[in-house]
Formats: C-alpha cells, sequence, structure tokens
C-alpha cells in the first residue's frame, strides 16, 4: 500500500523484548512502591508491543 510505510519486524521485537526485560526487572525487586511502579510502566511497554502487532479478523458473523 503506498500509503503506508513497511512494517519492521526488528523493530516490533525490540519492543517486546523490552517490555519482557522490564517485567522481569520489575518481578524481582521487593515488594513496595518501586516495584509497583515497574509493574505499571511494564504493563505500558506490553500494551504498546501487544498494539504495534499483527491484526487478525474478528470472528463470527462476517460484516455486510
Amino acid at each position: 500500500m503506498p500509503g503506508k510505510p513497511p512494517r519492521d519486524r526488528d523493530r516490533d521485537m525490540d519492543a517486546e523484548a523490552d517490555a519482557d526485560d522490564a517485567l522481569d526487572a520489575a518481578r524481582s525487586m521487593t515488594p513496595g512502591q518501586d516495584k509497583a511502579e515497574a509493574l505499571k510502566k511494564a504493563g505500558l511497554l506490553r500494551r504498546a508491543a501487544d498494539a504495534g502487532g499483527d491484526s487478525f479478523a474478528r470472528r463470527g458473523r462476517p460484516s455486510k
């Protein structure tokens, strides 16, 4: 498609790796406010990585 730039798979993989690293770091922290903030950041990174991923058609009745 001429209007969209080509997808960069390496960038997608990096976003997923960053999210995984942030989650691992947050899980290894001791309980407290810092851990809660790190888990929130890891969640934001995961959602950002998922939003950039592949999208699939919805199941169910086909559109009209």
